[in-house]
Parts: structure tokens; sequence; C-alpha cells
């Protein structure tokens, strides 16, 4: 029967990787309270941090502001941000870490390490290939086409009086 097994390589997933870097990925709640400058500067801070550490930032997606499952510190709402990046070793997590730990701007964070699939996600996500489409216009054809036509009421059935039983 000739079926072949197809071994999926880095290769055949188009990543490009440095053999000794390891991805990873942060996910952190910031205030809401703050203005939007003291947002976006907070997201900086920690980008800047860890490109500092020797981080290759991928990408920042700023997910902008949402609803929280469960309050937190009496906050309600929050601003998402995601932060990809790479990175040789892990040690210097624990330095970024630590740091969220100790901001108040911050109300929650996530590290998380990504494998393979996860950065062939994230890439096709960036290109366009996952997530929400915009609505498409519907075709004009569907919007000029006439309406069904509607059926024509019964005839009314008058009984005829005859002349002869009115007399």
């Amino acid at each position: 029967m000739g079926n072949k097994i197809k071994v999926l390589t880095f290769a055949a997933l188009k990543i490009s990787l440095h053999p000794f870097m390891r991805h990873f990925e942060v996910s952190f709640i910031v205030d809401p309270v703050l203005s939007g400058d003291e947002v976006q500067s907070t997201a900086k801070a920690f980008s800047d941090m860890l490109s500092s550490e020797g981080a290759k930032i991928v990408h920042i997606d700023e997910m902008g502001l949402r609803q929280l499952a469960y309050p937190i510190n009496k906050r309600n709402t929050g601003v998402y941000y995601c932060v990809e990046f790479s990175a040789e070793s892990p040690a210097m997590i624990s330095k970024v870490e630590l740091a969220m730990k100790r901001d108040d701007r911050i109300l929650r964070f996530l590290t998380v390490k990504l494998d393979k699939y996860g950065v062939k996600y994230n890439e096709d996500k960036r290109a366009g290939k996952i997530g929400r489409k915009s609505r498409k216009e519907k075709p004009v054809e569907a919007v000029s086409r006439p309406p069904a036509p509607v059926p024509a009421p019964p005839p009314v059935v008058v009984p005829e009086v005859a002349a002869s039983e009115e007399e």
C-alpha cells in the first residue's frame, strides 16, 4: 500500500530558529486607572528590561482594555499586553518576574515557554491566517435579488340571494 508517514521538522514549518534560543511569551495586565501614556510606558519598560537582559523581542501585542473574569485589586477591567521574545537562557526570566511582582501597575502576569507549535501558531496569527476575520460585505447578487412573489389571496365567494326568496 504506499502509505508514507510525513515527519514535520523545523525546515518544514519554515521557522527560522536559532538552535540555542528558547521562545517565551509573557502576558500581563496593566492597571486601567493609569493614563494611556503611563500604560504604554509600563509596557515599554518591561520590554526594555527584557532587551537589556539579552532577550530578542519578537512581537509586542497590545490587546487593549478588556473585562476581567473576576475583580483584581477592586478593578473589573485591565489593559492586556503580550510580549513574545526569545532568549538563550531562562535565567533572566526570574529577574523580570520579580520586577513585575514589585510593580504596583501590574495586576497579573504569566510567563510561558513556547514549543515549536506555539511559535508556529503565533507566526500564523501575526500573518492573519488565524484569528478573527473581518466581515465581508454581501455579494451584489444577494442584495439586488428581487423579493419573492407574494401569493394572491383566495377569491372571496359571496352567496347570491335569489329574488324569489325576498318576496
